[in-house]
């Protein structure tokens, strides 16, 4: 019985700090990365523990959603299963070393899935570009957005819950909520490229979420305490999309807010961008300006998220008729 592949792809990162130079080389395209750079990115692994989590949280996520693809094929009685599969783009195990482990296990139709909700031809295309240049044999559609997936905002909804409740139940209903996503260079906005876009429609339907919600009801204005920032802007002289997360952090305090809470909606697992930017170098920020920050805990393998994207996947391969 042949089975039908999904590959989940993520950026990938350096399992510890020797890695490092080669991990930025390849981001880079092959382009030696300057001594400073070097030094500021091995010294932030260092401050998060000395590599990154990605990989096994991405494992991890590859397992939950193999598991509720096969929960479904036991109720509904599939004659093709679900085989997930682990590539990175930018570290091992790399996307062209999966896509040959695929074929190797006789996998001929796959579906991709980037672990980032929303799409730009930067970043998403970037995933699909390396499966091209595998020139795998195998046919794999692609998922180029899940940005307005039920299941993904039903968890995200959940998490912002969760941690409003950390703050005094007085002032819960007026947390200013900053939701972020990873900063792209400023020129996709000469192609219309849509991940800004996206990430806004994302923003508000968890501001509708917010209001139905009950500390969203007569409290405060859902509207007037949420805010959308970008985060994690590469150290290039190039402009980056923003208004950048920091800014808005000192805007807050100016304003004599006390507390703040950032949920990142363009991120669903931990890494450096998370556990070093937000929790270091923002959650500093916000202390040195006598506000308390908290982030909301990221999605990885959260139940709702996994089961709407199974049934993505599913809706994915029906269209090609695999089911």
């Amino acid at each position: 019985m042949t089975a039908i592949g999904v590959l989940v792809m993520a950026y990938g990162g350096p399992n510890n700090l020797e890695e490092v130079p080669a991990y930025l080389q390849d981001v880079q395209g092959g382009r030696p990365t300057r001594p400073e750079i070097v030094r500021e990115v091995r010294d932030r692994y260092r401050q998060i523990g000395g590599r990154s989590p990605i990989l096994d949280l991405t494992r991890a996520q590859a397992d939950a959603l193999q598991n509720a693809l096969r929960e479904r094929a036991t109720g509904e009685g599939w004659i093709h299963p679900f085989k997930v599969f682990v590539g990175m783009r930018h570290w091992h195990p790399y996307i062209k070393d999966t896509l040959k482990q695929m074929e190797g296990e006789g996998i001929r139709h796959a579906v991709g899935l980037v672990m980032a909700p929303h799409y730009s031809r930067m970043s998403i295309g970037a995933y699909y570009k390396k499966v091209l240049e595998a020139e795998s044999s195998i046919d794999l559609l692609p998922v180029e957005r899940w940005h307005l997936c039920p299941g993904y905002l039903d968890a995200l909804h959940r998490r912002v819950q969760d941690a409003l409740e950390r703050f005094p139940a007085e002032v819960r209903g007026e947390v200013p909520i900053i939701f972020t996503a990873h900063s792209l260079p400023a020129r996709i906005r000469e192609g219309s490229d849509p991940y800004q876009d996206e990430l806004l429609e994302t923003v508000e339907e968890l501001k509708g979420r917010l209001r139905r919600s009950p500390d969203g009801e007569g409290t405060s204005d859902v509207e007037g305490r949420c805010h959308f920032a970008f985060q994690s802007a590469a150290m290039t002289p190039d402009p980056w999309l923003g208004p950048d997360a920091g800014e808005i952090i000192d805007k807050l305090a100016y304003e004599g807010k006390k507390e703040v809470l950032i949920a990142p909606i363009g991120f669903v697992c931990e890494h450096v961008e998370i556990l070093y930017d937000i929790d270091i170098k923002f959650r500093q920020r916000a202390t040195s300006r006598g506000m308390r920050l908290e982030r909301i805990e990221m999605l990885n393998d959260a139940p709702a998220m996994i089961v709407g994207l199974a049934g993505l996947m599913v809706e994915k391969a029906r269209e090609k008729g695999w089911l």
